[in-house]
């Protein structure tokens, strides 16, 4: 069996880049947020789909939630 007819297993060599995931996926704003603030990717996703992707809108309103919550 040569490598191309191998099956697809999970793992490195299983995900399209070869990277393993990393917090926030693949989205760089998500993964953004989610390093420079307490939320969560799924947290910052959602504020992302609900504001856009201006980076400085998305921290203030971060640090919002934080002091709220």
């Amino acid at each position: 069996m040569q490598k191309s007819e191998l099956p697809n297993r999970p793992g490195p060599a299983g995900t399209p880049s070869g990277n393993l995931p990393t917090k926030g996926g693949d989205d760089p704003d998500v993964r953004f947020l989610a390093e420079n603030t307490d939320l969560s990717p799924k947290q910052a996703r959602e504020l992302i789909r609900e504001h856009g992707h201006d980076r400085d809108k998305l921290l203030r309103i971060a640090r919002t939630m934080k002091a709220e919550g």
